[in-house]
């Protein structure tokens, strides 16, 4: 998967060789520790491996990466990309990612308000917007996906078939809810069998390889 390329290199270099100086002014690349990024502060990349990224609220950051740790935008704050592997990826809320953001073995969250201009993807992990906005589409292998009230997708939702190493686990049907007056734009595609709960006030593409269960409330 090319969208990991960055962080799998940024996990390879820092294991084998030791720590290289800033590419630019405002970078911060770490091994074994986390990285913190004050409230209204900026920095350039941030990266680490064996440790969190942590970004206060109304910080402002070009990427966001980590490997074996958990990336946190706060409130308000902003980046261009975050990624993670084996670890757990969350949007304040209205905060702001202007391309993508990917986990591998880890969930996605975002809060009220927060907006994604990417595609948001995973592989394993629960992925859940609350009133939040994404407009590049959402994947999954073998993740569930909670698309929350008044939350809003562009470019559909795919749910990848397992294959190779991530096919353990790949008996579960993912579990896919489309919240009251939730909007998802494109086509919802299914290349394995999912469980597909749509509110009866959600508007949704066509959907390819599932059967929609309709329900009524807040939640089925």
């Amino acid at each position: 998967m090319r969208r990991l390329s960055t962080v799998l290199i940024l996990a390879t270099l820092a294991l084998g060789l030791p720590l290289l100086a800033a590419a630019r002014d405002g970078d911060i690349d770490k091994v074994n520790g986390s990285v913190h990024v004050a409230a209204g502060q900026q920095a350039g990349d941030v990266s680490t491996v064996n440790g969190a990224v942590h970004i206060d609220a109304g910080a402002v950051v070009h990427k966001a990466s980590t490997v074996n740790g958990a990336v946190t935008l706060g409130d308000k704050a902003q980046a261009s990309e975050l990624g993670t592997v084996n670890g757990a990826i969350t949007l304040g809320t209205g905060g702001r990612v202007s391309g993508a953001v990917n986990a591998v073995n880890g969930s996605i969250r975002l809060a009220r308000g927060a907006d994604v201009g990417g595609k948001l993807d995973n592989v394993n992990g629960a992925i859940v917007l609350n009133a939040a906005h994404v407009g590049g589409g959402i994947s999954t292998v073998d993740g569930d996906i909670t698309v929350g009230a008044d939350s809003r997708v562009e470019g559909g939702i795919v749910v990848e078939k397992p294959g190779g190493w991530f096919h353990w686990g790949s008996e579960r049907k993912p579990l896919i809810v489309i919240g009251p007056h939730a909007v998802v734009q494109g086509t919802l595609e299914f290349r394995r069998e999912v469980v597909l709960k749509v509110s009866d006030s959600a508007q949704i593409g066509p959907v390819k390889g599932a059967t929609v269960v309709k329900f009524g409330g807040a939640q089925p």
